[in-house]
């Protein structure tokens, strides 16, 4: 045995670092709910501790859990937090924290139910709460991807595969070079992370046929061309910065006639399905061929986390092929068929720990606080002269600007000054705004009222 295993070895045996970490752990949950939203300056000027060349000798394991909590602790966002409202960042249930910390211990791979058993058995029951909790064709299948982006990317490759295979062309093989044409249609406001897909897998963006939307950011069905089946259709559930639902019940009953294939990208939107007084957001999402979902986002687990589901699971596997002689199949769950992946961690395991927690009912009761303190927000915030929303609050977002967009423009870089919360900044219909996405379990109705009383004290700050 080598000195280096040896130490590894009795690192592992007398638990100290362990022990260490889990104490540098708590000590971050015990104020990430109170303290500052974004880094102070100091704590990002800190960071400059890291900036050194690889060592030549081994570190003691204290030592790096040591520099990691001094200098790493306080130059993070307060994501777990109540008061952090940008890019739809969700916090963490605690099951959810605690879960993947075990998992982190068990360090499993489920791409082959022989590599990890627990992994490919709590695939299969995700799976199914997924089918039941939406409301999903019952032969669904689900992968468990890094978030929505990647699930985006899936849900097209298995479009790509299977409308290219009714025209006899197989593109695992044949690529696309001299392949038949495939129309792209979804609407304007269609989010960055599916125009990445349709540029990385080919379909070109410049042959996206754009539709015209509303107000609110929704697909205008009317404004739909004539539909055929050698197009994929993108809809939306929760636009990215009004939080606004495609008619889905409208517009895919117009696209089944059609045979065209009907992706639904709904990163924190579709969780809307899960709510009894909000599902009507998303009526008529099963008759898509493919959806998208984040479980970081609305549901609250760690990162990462994001399923692709897709009604078609010969499409789903065909697209995502994966072969090699030494590959173990089994009569179960092989997980690696579902994803871009072979390697990838068993984030499933904190997923079902979180749904297995919350029940249905829970489910429900969190998205739904979720929506009640962003109606709050627009309320608040509505009352504070200078301030406008520009949305209907459908779900949980909100859409705020100011008299002017350099105005805006100051109030949001104000805000993000004072710590106190912390949102990004959009374009709405050609004006700036800024952007409030509610989707921390931890924002309590004081988190709202103490931010709206931070923008009133940023709009005050120009004045001075």
């Amino acid at each position: 045995m080598s000195k280096l295993q040896d130490k590894m070895f009795q690192e592992i045996k007398n638990r100290n670092i362990f022990e260490q970490s889990q104490q540098y752990a708590f000590e971050y949950l015990e104020n990430i709910f109170d303290r500052n939203v974004y880094p102070t300056e100091d704590a990002i000027s800190d960071l400059s501790n890291f900036d050194e060349d690889l060592p030549a000798e081994s570190t003691k394991a204290e030592n790096v859990l040591n520099q990691l909590h001094v200098y790493g602790n306080e130059a993070t966002t307060a994501t777990l937090g109540g008061r952090y409202f940008g890019f739809v960042c969700g916090s963490v249930v605690p099951v959810g924290l605690a879960a993947k910390q075990l998992g982190t211990f068990w360090d499993q791979s489920p791409a082959l139910h022989v590599l990890s058993p627990i992994g490919s058995k709590l695939e299969a029951v995700v799976e199914k709460w997924f089918i039941d909790l939406f409301n999903l064709p019952k032969q669904t299948s689900a992968g468990f991807v890094s978030g929505t982006s990647a699930a985006n990317l899936c849900g097209l490759a298995a479009a790509r595969y299977r409308i290219l295979k009714k025209n006899n062309w197989d593109i695992n093989e044949k690529g696309l070079r001299n392949a038949p044409e495939i129309r792209v249609v979804t609407g304007k406001h269609a989010h960055s992370t599916v125009l990445k897909a349709v540029s990385v897998l080919g379909l070109g963006k410049e042959n996206i046929e754009w539709v015209d939307v509303d107000n609110q950011g929704r697909i205008i069905p009317e404004s739909i061309p004539e539909l055929d089946e050698n197009t994929i259709l993108i809809l939306q559930a929760g636009n990215v910065n009004s939080g606004a639902f495609d008619n889905f019940d409208v517009i895919c009953k117009k696209a089944n006639k059609a045979d065209s294939w009907i992706h639904i990208d709904g990163a924190f939107g579709l969780w809307a399905g899960a709510v009894d007084e909000l599902k009507y957001l998303t009526k008529g999402i099963e008759k898509a061929s493919s959806w998208a979902v984040d479980g970081h986002k609305t549901l609250n687990t760690p990162y990462d986390s994001g399923i692709v589901l897709c009604a078609d699971k010969e499409a789903i596997t065909s697209a995502l092929h994966m072969t090699g002689s030494y590959i173990i199949e089994s009569t179960e769950r092989d997980g690696m068929f579902f994803t871009p992946e072979m390697s990838r961690r068993a984030r499933v395991i904190e997923l079902w720990s979180i749904m297995k927690y919350l029940g249905k009912n829970g489910i429900d009761e969190m998205i739904l606080t979720m929506h009640k303190r962003a109606q709050q927000f627009s309320n608040e915030i509505s009352q504070i002269p200078g301030f406008y929303v520009e949305n209907d609050v459908v779900f949980n977002q909100v859409v705020v600007r100011c008299d002017s967009d350099e105005l805006t423009d100051i109030v949001l870089s104000n805000i993000q000054m004072l710590r106190e919360c912390w949102l990004g900044g959009s374009v709405w219909f050609g004006k700036k705004v800024m952007r409030v996405s509610v989707c921390s379990w931890a924002t309590t109705e004081n988190d709202i009222s103490r931010s709206v009383k931070s923008f009133e004290k940023a709009l005050a700050l120009v004045k001075i």
